[in-house]
């Protein structure tokens, strides 16, 4: 299958690089509404002086051969619309340009907007998220996409109950992610993905996702793996929305309005309302019980100009998640054909979770119009703060059974062993409060060089920031666990009862960081041979709980020809990366915090290139192919493993390894207005654990054989994921949305003896489909034709059906482990989600 999948990816690529070909010079593009950014269909675009002229499709699209080594006036006209006029400087045979053009309507007193196509930001893969609205989602949060869009993310061991994500070996603690400049964070304590709520982000209120899968710049923060930067709306009109579907429901209300006579002073607003329930999911699981999970959030942006150079904005979000759960009973089957066994418990008890984050932040921007030199300053406030409560008392006792397997047995299916039974009680009462709060100041400006040759632009955009962070953490941990095997408690002792695991501590942390970066971003762009840029910044901080200083350098490297006859830009990137500890990866496994913790370091280096092409001469549709390949060493690692979607760490610098590996990408419109992306990815990451000398045993052989490093517990060779939407020939009101993800197995150890033999086992792969059904109800042409119809007063109404786990295929989340007298250890699988249906009705008004 490795071998297959690599030479699907090449074929793809090597489909791509084909696609373009021919000796004439080609200008093509897209065509929008400069109000609404529509796209423009049937729009004229010709060249002024000839009778040569093409019409851009219903996507707006367009592709004109024009004559070489002369300068042409494109001339962009329709109906309803302002003529746009785009001069195109001289092209050498064979070489291609994009230029998309807005039009401004006739009644509009908006400025013709020509681009023609830039370097975008280094390693930044951008996305209009009007797409993926309609994308079956057991979550409904927005991270859950990623792994579909982003290159090197896959979900992880959380599965479909899940909005966590892993990047290129990295687990979900080493992402960033930012709203609109405000760094977000999330409850620390969630231990299986049922417990999971509501992310941050409102897809609702989002206009458009960055994602930077390793080799960032320096003006983003201090992490391992990846950056998600979210920019939300900016209304200029009245728009309102409203979800709902089997597992919960959603409203949202944008809009601006005038607050001054002068016309530039605007309040505008954004406000969203999110429940989310998946009681239904949850019933499919192999535990049995009443599951009352309860999530939902309310959050607004609001913005307002002051003056023509002045904005503040205000940032606010209060998520409350509760999951209630009274386990009754648990029968889970494993083994093979010749050994079978079964898992029976019965429980008595519940879990009671409460996570409640809420985060407030005002920002104030000084943006003021000047054509040279432009420059900006930002100040940002912000507090974060999360109440987490964990209570669990619960006893379930349990039998190990193996079951007769034989085809032709007289007892085919009946008990013929018992292999284990006892007891487990496990108890909990953790309680977690964190609070955040920092100022930051940021800034830049770009300084416009003169070149002496009038095709030729330079510039350097200078960005700089300056923030400071206190940190006030109060953690409480009360938890034990009793195992019983057969009557007799473990650890056995034979005058005392002790319990199998303790811990009893409270941490009081209160500690201030400090962080700063400087960057300089270089271009040169020569309109007849190409685009250049180089950028280069420093990042600094600090902590005074751990007394570390850092020094982070980070460059990217871009160069897009602009004279050849493909659009093709070409990537390389590499620095330090360093992500001081947080609490989570200070605390021990005995519930003691190593407050001389030191951050976790890594080297990055990121080779890559991305290449746009269109397919077809009617009705021309933009693809995008991407590959990179990355190393990245690590050293000074925290060692952790993964329970679910909890991280266990060690509390100690006790590890250093690699990463290494390639992504592919390609997405477009593989059917016109109807985006679809397919990932591909392979990757390699190990490590070692400090003074450890790790063992491997070999096929028939009972002695381990020393290796130098064994996989980390996010070591995933292939991941396979696609999102692909179709719709009816003759009607684009019945669309049809497919979700594939498929990943080979995660690794994991033994519990409590995970050293030497480290990660030898893994998970079964996983695999999972998806599939949606929409059909569009109303919309403004049905309007038209029935000016009456019972849905006038929306804007677009959308039914989906959506089936998820077609294929009802078993993936793991984790283990259960059951432990004998004889000390034996069996893992039990934890299986996820079971096929469901969903009906989910979306309305815009």
């Amino acid at each position: 299958m490795r071998y297959l999948y690599l030479s699907l990816a090449f074929f793809l690529a090597s489909t791509a690089l084909q696609a373009q070909g021919g000796a004439l010079a080609k200008v093509t593009g897209l065509v929008t509404d400069a109000v609404s950014d529509a796209p423009v269909d049937l729009a004229t675009v010709y060249i002024d002086g000839t009778s040569k002229a093409v019409e851009t499709s219903i996507t707006g699209r367009y592709s004109i051969t024009i004559p070489v080594n002369e300068e042409v006036v494109l001339v962009f006209s329709r109906i309803g619309y302002q003529e746009v006029r785009a001069a195109i400087s001289p092209m050498p045979s064979g070489t291609s340009r994009q230029v998309d053009v807005a039009m401004p309507p006739l009644n509009s007193d908006i400025e013709v907007i020509v681009r023609e196509s830039k370097i975008e930001d280094a390693g930044i893969i951008r996305e209009d998220v009007e797409q993926i609205k309609l994308l079956p989602s057991t979550t409904g949060n927005l991270e859950s996409i990623l792994p579909h869009i982003a290159l090197g993310a896959s979900s992880g061991t959380g599965g479909e109950l899940s909005s966590q994500y892993n990047v290129r070996g990295g687990n979900y603690d080493e992402n960033l992610v930012y709203v609109n400049d405000f760094e977000i964070y999330r409850p620390q304590l969630i231990r299986a993905g049922q417990q999971e709520g509501l992310t941050f982000a409102n897809i609702d209120l989002t206009r458009s996702l960055s994602f930077s899968s390793g080799g960032f710049e320096a003006k983003y923060g201090d992490k391992l793996s990846s950056v998600l930067d979210i920019k939300y709306k900016r209304p200029d009109s009245l728009r309102a929305s409203l979800g709902m579907s089997f597992l919960g429901g959603s409203a949202h209300v944008e809009g601006s309005m005038d607050a001054g006579k002068d016309g530039y002073r605007k309040l505008r607003y954004l406000m969203g309302a999110r429940y989310k329930t998946t009681r239904y999911l949850l019933g499919s699981l192999d535990v049995k019980g009443e599951y009352v999970p309860n999530f939902a959030d309310i959050q607004a942006y609001i913005t307002y100009d002051i003056s023509r150079d002045w904005q503040l904005g205000v940032l606010a979000n209060y998520n409350r998640s509760e999951y209630r759960f009274a386990p009754t009973e648990r029968s889970t089957a494993l083994g093979l054909v010749n050994f079978a066994l079964e898992l029976f418990s019965v429980f008595e008890g519940q879990e009671l979770d409460d996570f409640t984050t809420s985060m407030g932040g005002v920002s104030l921007t000084y943006l003021p119009d000047r054509s040279r030199n432009p420059f900006f300053l930002k100040f940002l406030a912000s507090s974060f703060r999360s109440d987490e409560n964990e209570r669990f008392d619960i006893i379930g006792r349990y039998s190990l059974r193996q079951i007769d397997s034989g085809l032709g047995s007289s007892n085919f299916g009946q008990v013929i062993a018992e292999l284990g039974s006892g007891t487990q009680h496990q108890f909990v009462r953790n309680f977690l409060d964190i609070q955040l709060y920092n100022f930051e100041h940021k800034g830049g400006i770009e300084l416009q060089l003169d070149p002496d040759k009038p095709e030729v632009t330079s510039s350097h955009f200078l960005q700089w920031s300056v923030k400071v962070q206190q940190e006030l953490i109060d953690d409480r941990i009360n938890e034990w666990e009793r195992l019983d095997s057969a009557g007799y408690s473990l650890p056995y002792d034979t005058t005392d009862v002790l319990l199998f695991n303790v811990l009893k501590t409270r941490n009081e942390l209160s500690s201030l960081r400090y962080t700063a970066f400087v960057q300089n971003t270089f271009t040169h762009r020569n309109e007849s041979k190409g685009e250049f840029r180089f950028s280069a910044g420093l990042r600094a901080s600090y902590w005074d709980l751990n007394e570390e200083l850092l020094l982070s350098p980070r460059a990217q490297l871009l160069y897009k020809p602009l004279s050849g006859q493909r659009d093709i830009s070409f990537r390389l990137a590499g620095g330090l990366y360093y992500q001081p500890p947080f609490y989570r990866e200070m605390r021990r496994p005995d519930g003691t915090v190593n407050t001389r913790l030191r951050a976790q370091k890594s080297a990055h280096f990121v080779g890559g290139l991305t290449y746009d092409f269109y397919m077809g001469k009617r009705n021309p549709k933009k693809f995008r192919f991407i590959t990179e390949m990355y190393y990245k060493e690590l050293w000074d690692v925290v060692s952790y493993e993964i329970e679910n979607v909890r991280i266990r760490y060690s509390g100690e610098n006790d590890a250093s390894g690699y990463v290494a590996g390639i992504d592919f990408r390609l997405n477009g419109e593989f059917v016109p207005g109807a985006e679809s992306w397919i990932n591909l990815s392979f990757l390699r990451a190990r490590e070692s654990l400090t003074g450890v000398q790790h063992l491997v045993r070999e096929l028939g052989q009972s002695e381990g054989v020393p290796v130098e490093d064994v996989p980390r517990p996010t070591d995933q060779l292939m991941n396979l994921s696609m999102f692909f939407q179709d719709y009816l020939p003759n009607s684009e009101n019945f669309r049809m949305h497919l979700n594939l993800t498929v990943g080979t197995g995660l690794p994991f150890g033994l519990q409590g003896n995970n050293q030497e033999y480290r990660n030898t086992y893994r998970f079964s792969p996983y695999h999972r489909v998806d599939i949606g059904f929409s059909l569009q109800l109303f919309d403004a042409e049905k309007q038209k034709r029935n000016p009456n119809h019972f849905l006038r007063f929306t804007r677009n109404t959308w039914l989906s059906l959506e089936v998820f786990n077609l294929m009802q295929v078993r993936n793991q989340a984790g283990n259960t482990w059951i432990k004998t007298v004889f000390n034996q250890q069996y893992a039990i699988p934890n299986y996820l989600t079971s096929r469901r249906l969903n009906l989910r009705l979306r309305m815009e008004f």
